[in-house]
Protein backbone atom coordinates (compact mmCIF):
# COMPACT_ATOMS: atom_id res chain seq x y z
CA UNK A 1 0.00 0.00 0.00
CA UNK A 2 1.25 4.09 -0.63
CA UNK A 3 2.34 5.58 2.12
CA UNK A 4 -0.30 8.23 3.32
CA UNK A 5 0.46 11.30 5.18
CA UNK A 6 -1.67 14.14 6.97
CA UNK A 7 -1.60 17.45 6.19
CA UNK A 8 0.64 18.33 9.32
CA UNK A 9 3.51 16.04 7.91
CA UNK A 10 3.33 17.11 4.91
CA UNK A 11 3.67 20.67 6.18
CA UNK A 12 6.45 19.75 8.12
CA UNK A 13 8.10 18.59 5.05
CA UNK A 14 11.23 20.16 3.35
CA UNK A 15 10.89 20.26 -0.23
CA UNK A 16 13.29 18.43 -1.29
CA UNK A 17 11.29 15.31 0.44
CA UNK A 18 8.04 16.94 -0.92
CA UNK A 19 9.53 16.46 -4.17
CA UNK A 20 10.17 13.16 -3.68
CA UNK A 21 6.91 12.01 -2.87
CA UNK A 22 5.92 13.60 -6.33
CA UNK A 23 8.64 11.53 -8.28
CA UNK A 24 7.36 8.24 -6.67
CA UNK A 25 3.96 9.11 -6.92
CA UNK A 26 4.40 9.85 -11.01
CA UNK A 27 6.30 6.48 -11.07
CA UNK A 28 3.67 4.44 -9.38
CA UNK A 29 1.09 6.02 -11.70
CA UNK A 30 2.76 5.43 -14.91
CA UNK A 31 3.00 1.53 -13.65
CA UNK A 32 -1.08 1.31 -13.30
CA UNK A 33 -1.08 3.08 -16.14
CA UNK A 34 0.75 0.17 -18.02
CA UNK A 35 -0.75 -2.74 -15.84
CA UNK A 36 -4.51 -1.23 -17.43
CA UNK A 37 -3.42 -0.89 -20.71
CA UNK A 38 -1.92 -4.70 -20.46
CA UNK A 39 -5.09 -5.80 -18.95
CA UNK A 40 -7.06 -4.43 -21.84
CA UNK A 41 -4.89 -6.04 -24.18
CA UNK A 42 -5.33 -9.55 -22.33
CA UNK A 43 -8.65 -9.09 -22.36
CA UNK A 44 -9.06 -8.35 -26.15
CA UNK A 45 -6.90 -10.99 -27.30
CA UNK A 46 -9.09 -13.33 -24.74
CA UNK A 47 -12.36 -12.65 -26.18
CA UNK A 48 -10.72 -12.67 -29.70
CA UNK A 49 -9.74 -16.57 -29.04
CA UNK A 50 -13.25 -17.25 -27.54
CA UNK A 51 -15.10 -15.45 -29.96
CA UNK A 52 -13.24 -14.59 -33.00
CA UNK A 53 -13.23 -16.27 -36.38
CA UNK A 54 -11.49 -19.65 -36.49
CA UNK A 55 -11.09 -20.07 -40.08
CA UNK A 56 -10.18 -17.97 -43.08
CA UNK A 57 -13.14 -19.35 -45.11
CA UNK A 58 -16.17 -16.57 -45.59
CA UNK A 59 -20.02 -17.80 -45.06
CA UNK A 60 -21.11 -15.73 -48.08
CA UNK A 61 -19.18 -13.44 -50.70
CA UNK A 62 -19.35 -9.73 -49.51
CA UNK A 63 -21.64 -7.72 -51.26
CA UNK A 64 -23.20 -10.98 -52.87
CA UNK A 65 -26.97 -10.27 -52.40
CA UNK A 66 -29.91 -12.61 -53.32
CA UNK A 67 -30.44 -12.83 -57.36
CA UNK A 68 -34.49 -13.26 -56.77
CA UNK A 69 -36.11 -11.25 -53.68
CA UNK A 70 -33.93 -7.96 -53.71
CA UNK A 71 -36.54 -5.74 -54.06
CA UNK A 72 -38.49 -8.04 -51.28
CA UNK A 73 -35.40 -7.65 -48.81
CA UNK A 74 -34.90 -3.19 -49.48
CA UNK A 75 -38.70 -2.73 -49.83
CA UNK A 76 -39.14 0.14 -46.91
CA UNK A 77 -42.38 2.08 -47.51
CA UNK A 78 -41.81 4.41 -44.84
CA UNK A 79 -38.43 5.78 -45.92
CA UNK A 80 -39.20 9.12 -48.49
CA UNK A 81 -38.17 9.69 -51.37
CA UNK A 82 -34.36 10.78 -52.71
CA UNK A 83 -33.94 14.21 -53.34
CA UNK A 84 -33.04 14.73 -57.32
CA UNK A 85 -29.35 15.96 -56.21
CA UNK A 86 -28.67 12.68 -54.08
CA UNK A 87 -29.41 10.58 -57.12
CA UNK A 88 -27.11 12.55 -59.09
CA UNK A 89 -23.81 10.77 -60.22
CA UNK A 90 -21.21 12.14 -58.30
CA UNK A 91 -18.64 12.87 -60.79
CA UNK A 92 -20.72 15.37 -61.91
CA UNK A 93 -21.36 17.20 -58.77
CA UNK A 94 -19.13 19.78 -56.91
CA UNK A 95 -18.64 18.92 -52.83
CA UNK A 96 -21.62 19.22 -51.35
CA UNK A 97 -22.38 22.94 -49.63
CA UNK A 98 -25.38 24.82 -48.97
CA UNK A 99 -27.61 24.95 -51.56
CA UNK A 100 -28.40 28.19 -53.43
CA UNK A 101 -30.77 29.04 -56.16
CA UNK A 102 -30.10 27.46 -59.48
CA UNK A 103 -28.09 24.88 -58.03
CA UNK A 104 -30.40 22.23 -58.98
CA UNK A 105 -30.35 23.13 -63.01
CA UNK A 106 -26.28 23.60 -62.32
CA UNK A 107 -26.58 19.72 -61.77
CA UNK A 108 -28.45 18.61 -64.11
CA UNK A 109 -26.72 20.67 -67.39
CA UNK A 110 -24.80 17.87 -68.26
CA UNK A 111 -27.73 15.48 -68.69
CA UNK A 112 -30.21 16.32 -72.44
CA UNK A 113 -33.09 18.24 -71.22
CA UNK A 114 -36.54 19.12 -72.53
CA UNK A 115 -39.14 21.34 -71.29
CA UNK A 116 -42.46 19.59 -70.21
CA UNK A 117 -44.81 22.43 -70.16
CA UNK A 118 -48.07 23.12 -67.81
CA UNK A 119 -50.22 25.65 -68.82
CA UNK A 120 -54.40 26.68 -67.74
CA UNK A 121 -56.10 27.58 -70.74
CA UNK A 122 -57.74 31.14 -71.12
CA UNK A 123 -61.34 29.67 -71.30
CA UNK A 124 -60.60 28.18 -67.58
CA UNK A 125 -58.60 30.88 -66.51
CA UNK A 126 -61.41 33.08 -67.15
CA UNK A 127 -63.85 30.74 -65.77
CA UNK A 128 -62.28 30.84 -62.24
CA UNK A 129 -61.29 35.08 -61.85
CA UNK A 130 -64.42 36.20 -64.51
CA UNK A 131 -62.63 37.33 -68.15
CA UNK A 132 -59.48 39.20 -67.83
CA UNK A 133 -59.40 39.46 -64.04
CA UNK A 134 -55.98 37.53 -63.83
CA UNK A 135 -52.13 38.18 -64.55
CA UNK A 136 -49.44 35.54 -65.47
CA UNK A 137 -47.24 34.98 -62.53
CA UNK A 138 -43.48 33.82 -62.30
CA UNK A 139 -43.43 29.89 -63.11
CA UNK A 140 -43.02 27.31 -61.03
CA UNK A 141 -40.18 24.76 -61.73
CA UNK A 142 -39.69 21.42 -60.28
CA UNK A 143 -37.29 18.75 -61.87
CA UNK A 144 -37.41 15.17 -62.54
CA UNK A 145 -35.09 12.46 -63.97
CA UNK A 146 -36.92 9.65 -66.24
CA UNK A 147 -35.03 6.87 -67.37
CA UNK A 148 -35.29 4.90 -70.79
CA UNK A 149 -34.34 1.60 -71.71
CA UNK A 150 -31.37 1.12 -74.20
CA UNK A 151 -31.53 1.88 -77.56
CA UNK A 152 -29.46 0.45 -80.67
CA UNK A 153 -29.36 2.89 -83.64
CA UNK A 154 -28.37 0.72 -86.92
CA UNK A 155 -25.28 2.45 -88.80
CA UNK A 156 -25.70 2.18 -92.71
CA UNK A 157 -22.21 2.73 -93.43
CA UNK A 158 -22.31 3.91 -97.28
CA UNK A 159 -18.75 3.63 -98.53
CA UNK A 160 -18.13 5.84 -102.12
CA UNK A 161 -16.56 3.57 -104.42
CA UNK A 162 -14.87 4.64 -107.40
CA UNK A 163 -12.85 2.91 -110.44
CA UNK A 164 -10.31 4.64 -112.80
CA UNK A 165 -11.19 4.30 -116.25
CA UNK A 166 -8.23 5.76 -118.77
CA UNK A 167 -4.83 5.84 -118.19
CA UNK A 168 -2.31 3.78 -116.03
CA UNK A 169 -4.97 3.33 -113.05
CA UNK A 170 -7.50 2.13 -115.36
CA UNK A 171 -9.92 -0.42 -113.67
CA UNK A 172 -8.20 0.20 -110.13
CA UNK A 173 -10.76 1.05 -107.64
CA UNK A 174 -10.72 3.29 -105.16
CA UNK A 175 -12.68 3.10 -101.81
CA UNK A 176 -13.96 5.85 -98.98
CA UNK A 177 -11.76 5.43 -95.59
CA UNK A 178 -13.85 3.72 -93.42
CA UNK A 179 -13.11 2.44 -89.86
CA UNK A 180 -12.29 -1.56 -89.33
CA UNK A 181 -15.12 -3.47 -88.00
CA UNK A 182 -14.66 -5.73 -84.74
CA UNK A 183 -15.18 -8.91 -86.95
CA UNK A 184 -15.41 -9.00 -90.03
CA UNK A 185 -18.88 -9.75 -91.14
CA UNK A 186 -20.33 -9.04 -87.96
CA UNK A 187 -22.54 -6.54 -86.97
CA UNK A 188 -20.78 -6.05 -83.44
CA UNK A 189 -19.41 -2.66 -82.79
CA UNK A 190 -16.86 -1.45 -79.75
CA UNK A 191 -19.85 -0.27 -77.99
CA UNK A 192 -22.20 -2.86 -77.85
CA UNK A 193 -19.42 -5.62 -76.77
CA UNK A 194 -18.06 -3.33 -74.38
CA UNK A 195 -22.07 -3.51 -73.05
CA UNK A 196 -22.24 -7.51 -72.82
CA UNK A 197 -18.74 -7.72 -71.14
CA UNK A 198 -19.50 -4.70 -68.56
CA UNK A 199 -23.31 -6.62 -68.12
CA UNK A 200 -21.42 -10.22 -67.61
CA UNK A 201 -18.18 -9.28 -65.47
CA UNK A 202 -18.87 -6.49 -63.95
CA UNK A 203 -22.66 -7.01 -63.05
CA UNK A 204 -22.34 -10.41 -62.92
CA UNK A 205 -25.38 -11.30 -65.16
CA UNK A 206 -25.44 -14.46 -67.48
CA UNK A 207 -25.17 -14.43 -70.89
CA UNK A 208 -28.74 -15.97 -71.19
CA UNK A 209 -30.13 -13.69 -69.08
CA UNK A 210 -28.36 -10.36 -70.84
CA UNK A 211 -29.78 -11.87 -74.22
CA UNK A 212 -33.71 -12.00 -72.29
CA UNK A 213 -33.02 -8.23 -71.42
CA UNK A 214 -31.80 -7.33 -74.70
CA UNK A 215 -34.20 -9.21 -76.15
CA UNK A 216 -36.87 -7.32 -73.82
CA UNK A 217 -36.04 -3.95 -76.00
CA UNK A 218 -36.22 -5.18 -79.24
CA UNK A 219 -33.00 -6.77 -79.97
CA UNK A 220 -32.65 -10.54 -80.49
CA UNK A 221 -28.85 -11.46 -79.87
CA UNK A 222 -28.48 -15.09 -78.68
CA UNK A 223 -25.98 -16.73 -76.27
CA UNK A 224 -24.28 -18.07 -78.65
CA UNK A 225 -23.06 -14.55 -80.86
CA UNK A 226 -22.82 -12.63 -77.98
CA UNK A 227 -20.03 -15.57 -75.85
CA UNK A 228 -19.04 -15.80 -79.50
CA UNK A 229 -18.07 -11.95 -79.12
CA UNK A 230 -16.51 -11.83 -76.12
CA UNK A 231 -14.18 -14.83 -77.02
CA UNK A 232 -13.38 -13.30 -79.92
CA UNK A 233 -12.57 -10.00 -77.95
CA UNK A 234 -10.31 -11.87 -75.35
CA UNK A 235 -8.14 -13.04 -77.82
CA UNK A 236 -7.78 -10.47 -80.76
CA UNK A 237 -7.73 -7.12 -78.48
CA UNK A 238 -7.59 -7.99 -74.69
CA UNK A 239 -4.71 -10.55 -75.14
CA UNK A 240 -2.00 -7.05 -75.43
CA UNK A 241 -3.71 -5.56 -72.74
CA UNK A 242 -3.23 -9.20 -70.34
CA UNK A 243 0.60 -9.34 -71.88
CA UNK A 244 1.26 -5.47 -71.17
CA UNK A 245 -0.33 -5.90 -67.66
CA UNK A 246 1.60 -8.13 -66.41
CA UNK A 247 5.08 -6.76 -67.96
CA UNK A 248 4.43 -4.02 -65.74
CA UNK A 249 3.13 -6.02 -62.97
CA UNK A 250 6.27 -8.07 -63.15
CA UNK A 251 8.37 -4.70 -62.55
CA UNK A 252 7.16 -3.93 -59.29
CA UNK A 253 9.96 -5.49 -56.67
CA UNK A 254 6.99 -6.52 -54.55
CA UNK A 255 4.06 -8.74 -55.97
CA UNK A 256 1.16 -11.11 -54.20
CA UNK A 257 -0.56 -14.33 -55.69
CA UNK A 258 -3.12 -16.52 -54.59
CA UNK A 259 -5.07 -18.99 -56.17
CA UNK A 260 -8.77 -19.93 -55.35
CA UNK A 261 -11.14 -22.62 -56.83
CA UNK A 262 -13.69 -21.95 -59.72
CA UNK A 263 -15.88 -24.34 -61.62
CA UNK A 264 -15.80 -24.52 -65.63
CA UNK A 265 -18.12 -26.15 -67.25
CA UNK A 266 -17.72 -27.96 -71.06
CA UNK A 267 -13.63 -28.04 -70.34
CA UNK A 268 -13.33 -31.71 -71.45
CA UNK A 269 -13.55 -33.04 -68.13
CA UNK A 270 -16.51 -34.24 -65.80
CA UNK A 271 -18.38 -31.71 -64.54
CA UNK A 272 -18.11 -30.44 -60.98
CA UNK A 273 -14.16 -30.60 -61.74
CA UNK A 274 -11.71 -28.12 -59.36
CA UNK A 275 -10.18 -25.67 -61.47
CA UNK A 276 -8.39 -22.87 -60.53
CA UNK A 277 -7.85 -18.86 -60.91
CA UNK A 278 -4.51 -17.96 -59.89
CA UNK A 279 -4.27 -13.75 -59.16
CA UNK A 280 -1.30 -12.11 -59.56
CA UNK A 281 -1.25 -8.28 -58.31
CA UNK A 282 1.32 -5.59 -57.05
CA UNK A 283 1.78 -5.15 -53.57
CA UNK A 284 -0.40 -3.01 -51.26
CA UNK A 285 1.97 -0.83 -50.67
CA UNK A 286 3.88 -0.34 -54.07
CA UNK A 287 4.47 2.79 -55.84
CA UNK A 288 3.64 1.20 -58.89
CA UNK A 289 -0.18 1.52 -60.20
CA UNK A 290 -2.62 -1.15 -59.25
CA UNK A 291 -2.41 -3.86 -61.41
CA UNK A 292 -4.67 -7.45 -60.75
CA UNK A 293 -4.25 -10.27 -63.53
CA UNK A 294 -5.82 -13.23 -63.38
CA UNK A 295 -5.18 -16.51 -65.30
CA UNK A 296 -6.48 -19.26 -65.63
CA UNK A 297 -5.69 -22.87 -65.32
CA UNK A 298 -7.20 -26.54 -64.68
CA UNK A 299 -4.59 -27.60 -61.78
CA UNK A 300 -2.59 -26.37 -59.10
CA UNK A 301 0.60 -27.41 -59.94
CA UNK A 302 3.42 -25.16 -59.10
CA UNK A 303 4.54 -25.02 -62.92
CA UNK A 304 1.82 -22.28 -63.85
CA UNK A 305 3.25 -19.53 -61.12
CA UNK A 306 6.79 -21.04 -62.30
CA UNK A 307 6.40 -20.38 -65.97
CA UNK A 308 4.47 -16.60 -64.82
CA UNK A 309 6.78 -15.11 -62.60
CA UNK A 310 10.34 -16.77 -64.44
CA UNK A 311 11.56 -13.47 -65.17
CA UNK A 312 10.04 -11.72 -61.79
CA UNK A 313 13.14 -10.45 -59.75
CA UNK A 314 11.89 -9.44 -56.04
CA UNK A 315 9.38 -10.30 -53.26
CA UNK A 316 6.68 -12.68 -53.62
CA UNK A 317 4.08 -12.50 -51.02
CA UNK A 318 1.22 -15.73 -50.63
CA UNK A 319 0.15 -18.02 -48.25
CA UNK A 320 2.04 -21.07 -47.20
CA UNK A 321 1.33 -23.27 -50.36
CA UNK A 322 4.10 -25.65 -50.89
CA UNK A 323 3.93 -24.29 -54.95
CA UNK A 324 5.09 -21.27 -53.98
CA UNK A 325 8.13 -22.31 -51.72
CA UNK A 326 8.95 -24.83 -54.63
CA UNK A 327 9.22 -21.77 -57.38
CA UNK A 328 11.35 -20.12 -54.70
CA UNK A 329 14.04 -22.54 -54.43
CA UNK A 330 13.98 -23.23 -58.22
CA UNK A 331 13.85 -19.47 -59.24
CA UNK A 332 17.21 -17.48 -58.53
CA UNK A 333 15.51 -13.89 -58.32
CA UNK A 334 12.57 -14.75 -56.66
CA UNK A 335 12.14 -14.30 -52.89
CA UNK A 336 9.18 -15.86 -51.02
CA UNK A 337 7.83 -14.35 -48.47
CA UNK A 338 4.22 -15.80 -46.31
CA UNK A 339 0.98 -13.59 -45.43
CA UNK A 340 0.46 -13.06 -41.71
CA UNK A 341 -3.11 -13.38 -42.14
CA UNK A 342 -2.87 -16.79 -43.54
CA UNK A 343 -0.71 -18.29 -39.90
CA UNK A 344 -2.80 -20.85 -37.72
CA UNK A 345 -4.25 -18.51 -34.81
CA UNK A 346 -2.17 -20.53 -32.47
CA UNK A 347 0.71 -19.37 -33.56
CA UNK A 348 -0.13 -15.81 -34.51
CA UNK A 349 -2.11 -14.63 -31.21
CA UNK A 350 0.30 -15.99 -28.75
CA UNK A 351 3.29 -13.76 -30.97
CA UNK A 352 -0.07 -10.40 -30.54
CA UNK A 353 0.76 -11.32 -26.85
CA UNK A 354 4.13 -11.48 -25.89
CA UNK A 355 4.47 -7.62 -25.45
CA UNK A 356 1.71 -8.16 -22.66
CA UNK A 357 2.87 -11.04 -21.23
Amino acid sequence: MCQKFTPDELNRMNHQSKNDIIFQMQDRLDKLEHDYETLIEQIRLANQQKFGRSTEKLSEIAGQLSFFNEPEAFCDETAGEPDIDDVIDECLKKPRRPKKKGQREEDLKDFPQEEVPHDVSRDTLDAAFGEGNWKTMPDEIYWQLRFEPAKWIAEKHIIKVYVGTDGLHQDEFLRGDHPKTLFKGSIATASLEAAIINSKYVNSMPIDRISKDFDANGLHLSRQTMSNWTVWSAERYFTPVYDYMKARQLQAHVNQCDETTVEVIHDDRPAGSKSYMWVHLTGELSPDPKIIVYEYQKTRHSDHPKEYYKDFKGILVTDGLAQYHKIARELEHLENANCWAHYPRSIVIPKASLHVA
